[in-house]
């Protein structure tokens, strides 16, 4: 492949071994000081091109969404809400939860067992804020995202992999915004 028809970025850094990401669905390639991208393109041309085609298909199907137009305070009031009930579900204990803008998730949790929120989360629909706290919540009790982990997830959301995408195409709806 000597060129690519999708538009990507190089980023040069002191790695070991190049990779691709679509961290905010456009192409990045970051690759060790003076490596070509072209191999890395050719080798990977059907996973660039799938991965681009899922984003396209993502952006075009913001048009049918709306975001939620909650306040600060009824949004906190909804997250603990939501958070005492999966830990009583769960049967797991949190810290403390924060909240902030992040760029890249919706939420996170701690080593320390604080849980993050990102702000922005407060557009999306109540199901799917559920559905984050409740995969967040998941790595109270397994760390890692293996079978025993969607496993959990799968038994209150069998549906998981449709509410991914669907958080997802908001992504790409909330950037609108910003």
């Amino acid at each position: 492949m000597a060129s690519c028809s999708i538009p990507y970025k190089v980023f040069y850094r002191n790695v070991k071994y190049p990779r691709l990401e679509f961290k905010t669905g456009k192409l990045i390639i970051i690759l060790p000081p003076g490596q070509e991208p072209y191999p890395l393109l050719d080798k990977y041309r059907h996973w660039i091109n799938k991965q681009f085609n899922f984003i396209k298909g993502c952006i075009d199907e913001t048009k049918a969404k709306k975001l939620i137009n909650r306040t600060e305070e009824d949004f906190k009031a909804l997250i603990y809400q939501i958070t005492n009930e999966v830990s009583h579900e769960l049967r797991v204990k949190f810290n403390r939860i924060y909240f902030r803008k992040m760029k890249t998730k919706w939420a996170s949790l701690s080593p320390a067992r604080n849980l993050t929120i990102n702000r922005l989360m407060k557009y999306l629909p109540e199901h799917l804020i559920r559905y984050v706290i409740f995969h967040e919540m998941a790595h109270l009790v397994e760390k890692r995202h293996n079978g025993k982990f969607w496993e959990i997830v799968s038994r209150k959301f069998s549906n998981y992999q449709e509410l991914e995408r669907e958080l997802f195409i908001y992504w790409f709806l909330i950037l609108e915004l910003l």
